[in-house]
């Protein structure tokens, strides 16, 4: 199902962050001053122990930093065994190109294995989250493509049920599913993760764990745009030459503790959705 459907996630991250540790320190001397506590005469003996405690300390670090850097190249039996791995390393990257092939504006042609099926999950909540989702004839689109038949023409119905005039009057839409001009309407899916919970060279069940945008942008909105986090999870069939959804479902969270951030203001959020694109994804 979409994200329309319970009017608040969203349409369609970055991959593995750099963290660059290390730190300087400079010691600064005080004019000393009578009387100041933290003056005095310089104690030579303690100035030459604390400058060897430093030298030592870098160089314990130093050679820590190296010994992390290389802990994953083999110099330990159990850094090769699987049952050592991180648990994150079911959506970590594995060096495959992402699909080069569209059908309809939608990644296709995703490989026939799990990390395949993965892929395909992740780019199919990016296009069932999106906008395209609130226009007839694109949802219809949509269904047809990313679904087995069957399911597609089982759905149908039901979606444009949910996603009536009354239901996008709400969302500050017409009944086309437009915003009101000078307003920007939001709807976008970013994928978290992704977890095969079944696999078979004909069936795969995958959950994709992402953060949704939706709302409207714009002066006197009184729908302004919010983030979820959310858990979607697809029954996919191998059909056809790619993966297709047979049915799937949603569900809150899992959600972090929200940051202090300054919420954006409504101009802000809708120059952010205009300048910056969504991704292809794959593992």
């Amino acid at each position: 199902m979409s994200l329309g459907d319970e009017h608040g996630y969203g349409e369609s991250a970055r991959a593995d962050d750099e963290l660059y540790g290390g730190s300087r320190q400079t010691r600064t001397r005080l004019p000393e001053r009578a009387g100041d506590p933290y003056g005095g005469a310089r104690r030579g003996g303690r100035s030459s122990s604390r400058s060897l405690v430093t030298v030592v300390g870098v160089v314990v670090l130093l050679i820590a930093a190296i010994a992390f850097a290389n802990r994953g190249e083999g110099g330990s039996p159990s850094a090769s065994r699987s049952g050592d791995k991180p648990a994150a390393a079911a959506t970590a990257a594995s060096g495959k190109r992402p699909v080069q092939t569209k059908t309809g504006g939608i990644p296709s042609g995703f490989a026939h294995d799990e990390q395949g099926a993965q892929s395909a999950a992740a780019n199919y909540a990016v296009a069932l989250g999106s906008t395209g989702m609130f226009k007839k004839d694109t949802r219809h689109a949509l269904l047809d493509l990313l679904y087995t038949p069957d399911a597609a023409a089982r759905l149908q119905g039901p979606m444009d049920q949910a996603y009536s005039t009354d239901f996008l009057n709400k969302m500050g839409l017409d009944a086309g599913g437009d915003p009101p001009a000078g307003s920007t309407f939001v709807s976008r899916v970013v994928p978290v993760g992704t977890a095969v919970q079944q696999y078979s060279d004909s069936s795969a069940k995958v959950a994709v764990w992402y953060i949704g945008l939706i709302g409207m942008s714009g002066e006197g909105s009184t729908d302004p745009v919010t983030s979820t986090w959310k858990t979607w999870t697809f029954d996919l069939h191998w059909s056809g030459g790619d993966w297709k959804i047979v049915s799937d479902s949603q569900k809150d969270g899992p959600a972090p503790v929200p940051g202090d951030d300054k919420a954006a203001t409504s101009d802000e959020i809708r120059k952010a959705i205009e300048e910056y694109g969504g991704f292809t994804y794959a593992r």
